[in-house]
């Protein structure tokens, strides 16, 4: 069996509906009441890595799990106690959704060591930023064909969470992935000011883009991430360094085609901007 953390998330469902399609038995886990959310031949179990031992229904009989923490968890939750839950229920695979600041020295590392030190074997994949997280964006294009954001022309090579699932999918079934830390981008670097064009190819209508200074953005992003997790994330919108920019050849690597585009992202989902 497997477990999937997070599965009603942009990668989480996308993850879930993949393993059942590859025959695999599937618990997945979220927060909230997702029975209904879920493809069928999965199963759905309620509970939180915030509080250990809710997950101690789902992990018994598991022989792999996927985790993914929240923001809030980022900001100073402990997964040791997760793992130790994990490492008695006979889990042999772990494989965390980290983020390519981990590797670029960004953000901490200490979910990454501790899974390392938990006992199972493991895969790290660290993405770059969402396509998805362009859903923020939604409410201004539908009211008013504007999107508003910092570093208008700042590129970096944001990756479909579509993508990070099929590799999870990859890392979660076959031993072959085990001790390996994968880098997920998408095929080239976007900026917001593209993202915005791109959107409006897909609406089929301009789409009208604001410049944020960094201080306005810090003050929108605060409300949803605690303060140093926001900080993080401006710094490598606004300064990003050769390496956050690179374009990683591991999604092409692992599932054999390449990265999604963030123009094809919009497309498929431009009802949600209309």
């Amino acid at each position: 069996m497997i477990v999937v953390t997070g599965a009603t998330g942009n990668v989480g469902r996308p993850l879930v509906r993949a393993l059942v399609s590859a025959g695999e038995d599937v618990t997945a886990v979220a927060r909230g009441n997702a029975a209904r959310e879920l493809p069928a031949g999965a199963r759905w179990q309620r509970a939180d890595l915030a509080e250990p031992e809710t997950l101690r229904p789902a992990l018994d009989g598991a022989a792999a799990v996927f985790l993914l923490t929240s923001a809030d968890f980022l900001a100073g939750g402990d997964l040791d106690p997760v793992l130790k839950i994990a490492r008695a229920a006979g889990v042999e695979r772990v494989v965390l959704l980290s983020s390519l600041g981990v590797g670029t020295g960004r953000h901490p590392a200490e979910l990454e060591d501790s899974v390392r030190r938990s006992g199972p074997a493991w895969t790290m994949l660290r993405p770059a930023g969402f396509h998805t997280n362009a859903f923020a964006w939604a409410g201004t294009v539908r009211a008013e064909r504007m999107i508003a954001a910092p570093f208008g022309n700042v590129a970096l090579p944001h990756v479909d969470p579509a993508d990070i699932a099929e590799v999870a999918a990859a890392a979660l079934r076959d031993a072959g992935h085990d001790g390996l830390t994968y880098e997920l981008t998408g095929p080239a670097p976007v900026s917001p000011r593209q993202q915005a064009a791109a959107i409006g190819a897909a609406l089929g209508e301009p789409v009208r883009f604001v410049e944020l200074s960094r201080a306005q953005a810090r003050a929108q992003l605060v409300r949803f991430q605690p303060a140093p997790i926001a900080d993080s994330t401006l710094d490598i919108l606004g300064s990003p360094i050769a390496a956050e920019q690179r374009v990683s050849p591991d999604v092409e690597r692992i599932t054999g085609h390449p990265p999604r585009a963030f123009a094809d992202w919009a497309a498929r989902n431009a009802d949600v901007f209309r």
